[in-house]
């Protein structure tokens, strides 16, 4: 059994309750702790820390960054948490949870400047890197413990001090024996956390967790899981792959792989985005193609606002349909001109949507694009109407940022809010 100080980096094999060396308690004991070398980190309440650190005041009060009355939560500190606040939670009930909360409208554009102080430092230790988002990425220090002359455990610890005190904020790692039990060790003891699960333990650590801690099932889905019997992990792990393909086809045998704690996914820097989209389960099925189309527009917004903010426009629309069954549909169609605008998604789905609804009862609804261009690139001479609708969204992109998400909101979106 292996035990590292978090505080001065020494490792010792002999059973501790404080370091032998600085005598902190800040230990992390694992019999693996040597031998892996893939993890996962994540900074802690990044844009609300950010905002702490920039104001010092703020330190010991709920900070929330968010803004406008129909807006939501982009994120939110660790004491805001305590009243229920949450990301992606409506601003409005957020307040009612933490009246006193600060309210911050977010600044990327800071937030970006750190995140690419921290990936260089990401980038000094390894050359495999995959950032998942601005505040977190997978790493694998696999072959480097001769480089840093330390195991990949101590290269993290030191890694986790050296933001703290060079950027002031703090992260969360997990080292584990794959990518998504990294993900899941990372948020086990934040914020300021340091977490492993061995490929030993893995099942046993997953069997008692609900099936809502594995990637892709969210409430909805968990929901219908447990109408079929498969309320936690272990209930899928004992499960036979072939009844989980029945239920869920090609899905249901990812979740069987993870049931068992099993991924083989590498950790790839060369993986770049191939699609951008954002889909809906809705609470109760859908059939009224009006109904549809409300709900197909805030996703055509969302994908749209993404791809602007990487700079990229796709070639070709996506429309993803989920039947009450759990049939899926996918509807692709390639466009005339590359786009990064909601109004072009939207008439094309919108069209792929007409083609589908004729009575069908849906229970999810989504929009991507793909295929893409440099957008400074991708328009060509002809496509003034996108350039114009380009222009448009981009200055409401702007007015967003400065004054929060729900500084303008279109009727089509209030609309769809409402059938929400």
């Amino acid at each position: 059994m292996t035990t590292l100080c978090r505080d001065c980096f020494t490792l010792t094999e002999q059973p501790t309750t404080r370091c032998p060396s600085c005598r902190s308690p800040r230990l992390v004991t694992h019999p693996e702790l040597t031998r892996l070398t893939l993890a996962h980190m994540d900074c802690d309440a990044f844009y609300a820390s950010v905002e702490k650190r920039d104001a010092p005041e703020l330190r010991d009060l709920p900070v929330i960054v968010g803004g406008g009355k129909r807006g939501v939560v982009t994120t939110c500190c660790y004491i805001a948490r305590v009243f229920g606040v949450r990301s992606a939670m409506p601003m409005f009930t957020a307040r009612k949870l933490c009246p006193q909360a600060v309210i911050i409208p977010p600044n990327f554009t800071k937030y970006r400047a750190d995140s690419r102080r921290i990936h260089e430092k990401l980038a000094r230790l390894t050359p495999l890197i995959q950032p998942l988002s601005l505040d977190e990425a997978w790493i694998d220090l696999a072959g480097c413990e001769r480089l840093h002359g330390a195991p990949a455990a101590v290269v993290l610890a030191r890694l986790q001090a050296e933001i703290e005190q060079e950027i002031g904020i703090t992260v969360s790692v997990g080292l584990a024996a794959n990518k998504f039990l990294a993900k899941i060790a990372s948020d086990l003891d934040k914020p300021r956390g340091f977490s492993v699960i061995g490929a030993a333990e893995a099942k046993a650590f997953l069997a008692p967790k609900p099936v809502s801690i594995l990637p892709g099932v969210g409430p909805a889905f968990a929901r219908s899981m447990e109408l079929a019997g498969f309320r936690t992990v272990g209930d899928l792990a004992r499960a036979e792959p072939r009844d989980l393909a029945q239920h869920w086809n090609a899905y249901g045998l990812r979740l069987s792989q993870l049931a068992q704690g099993l991924d083989n996914r590498q950790v790839n820097p060369a993986e770049v985005r191939k699609t951008i989209s954002a889909e809906n389960t809705f609470f109760d099925d859908l059939t009224d193609v009006g109904a549809l189309e409300d709900q197909l527009w805030p996703l055509c917004e969302r994908v749209a606002h993404t791809a602007r903010a990487s700079g990229v426009a796709g070639r070709v629309a996506t429309l993803k349909l989920k039947t009450k069954d759990f049939r899926l549909i996918t509807r692709r169609r390639t466009l005339p001109v590359p786009t990064q605008t909601s109004r072009t998604l939207f008439a094309v789905a919108r069209e792929l949507l007409a083609a589908e609804a004729r009575g069908t009862a849906f229970r999810l609804i989504g929009a991507g694009l793909s295929d893409f261009v440099d957008a400074a690139e991708g328009l060509d001479l002809f496509a003034e109407d996108e350039r114009r609708e380009r222009r448009g969204e981009a200055a409401l992109d702007a007015l967003r940022e400065r004054f929060g998400k729900g500084a303008v909101v279109t009727g089509r979106t209030l609309k769809g809010d409402k059938g929400t």
